[in-house]
């Protein structure tokens, strides 16, 4: 491998394909389409102002719609965008896609796409991406550290955040795809039912685990670099 001197971030997410009905209901939920690396037009609870609405998707637009399986990180010194890509798609090849149904709920105080039930699969892909992946990640550097340790953890998550680079991994990944951010208590139900009956109304219960999304980030955001199908 070739030494590289990028501060990009790149990151290892499920994201539907652009043409599935999932996709366009949670990039109009963001108002941002990653694949386009583009603003769409936002669909607005009705209780809540465009303007409201805006702010509280501002942090989660910044990833675009998607279930994290390797949270973001800077490429290691060692490697480059190219090697990253290579090793996706050789993980791809021997992966089996899977299905998994969906629901709307509260996670803390923020509305995501949750399993209805979590099988064997799910934990299984994340696991699996999470430790063959990991060689392509550069350490936290002080800032990164500083960010991560803002927020109370326990003991079981700092190892994990010293291991991978991530607290939330393994025995405390949680299969999610985000649609708000952090909402105050009083929007929390209202947002939760129309968030859920947009759901219904346009997107099958099932999704397809079926391929896995290198998104690097670009201005503050981040876009999908290629989207590799299972098997």
């Amino acid at each position: 491998m070739t030494t590289s001197t990028s501060t990009a971030r790149y990151a290892l997410f499920f994201a539907p394909p652009p043409e599935s009905a999932l996709w366009r209901f949670g990039s109009a939920v963001l108002g941002y389409d990653a694949v386009a690396g583009s603003g769409v037009a936002q669909v607005v609870p009705p209780s809540v102002s465009p303007d409201a609405w805006w702010a509280l998707t501002d942090e989660p637009r910044r990833y675009g719609f998607h279930a994290t399986l390797k949270a973001p990180f800077r490429i290691a010194a060692s490697a480059e965008e190219a090697d990253l890509l290579a090793a996706v798609r050789v993980f791809t090849r021997n992966t089996t896609p899977f299905d998994l149904a969906l629901e709307v709920s509260q996670l803390d105080a923020f509305v995501a796409l949750t399993p209805v039930a979590v099988p064997p699969a799910v934990t299984g892909l994340e696991r699996a991406i999470v430790e063959t992946f990991d060689r392509f990640r550069a350490p936290l550097n002080e800032r990164e550290l500083a960010r991560r340790l803002t927020i109370p953890l326990t003991p079981r998550q700092r190892a994990q955040l010293d291991q991978y680079g991530y607290p939330y991994v393994l025995d405390e990944f949680r299969f999610h795809m985000t649609l708000s951010g952090r909402l105050p208590a009083e929007l929390q139900t209202p947002v939760l039912a129309f968030l859920a009956e947009q759901f219904r109304a346009h997107c099958q219960p099932s999704v397809a685990v079926d391929r896995l999304a290198v998104f690097r980030e670009t201005d503050g955001r981040f876009r999908i670099l290629e989207s590799v199908p299972f098997g």
